[in-house]
């Protein structure tokens, strides 16, 4: 089974670049405390790296 990550977005993206803004909402946030799952891969881990300043993130298996 593959291992799985629930993204939360913690902070607000007011102030933030444009490319970080776009991140965020490519891995489906848009409000604060929303959550999303999504699997772990390579690409959504970019994503998280980008944003993790934002982001709160915990493995689900």
């Amino acid at each position: 089974m593959a291992k799985e990550l629930k993204i939360t977005l913690v902070k607000s993206t007011i102030g933030e670049k444009p490319k970080t803004r776009a991140t965020v909402e490519t891995l489906g946030l848009r409000k604060i405390n929303q959550v999303t799952v999504r699997p772990d891969t390579p690409d959504v881990r970019g994503l998280i790296n980008r944003a993790r300043h934002l982001l709160d993130v915990e493995e689900v298996s």
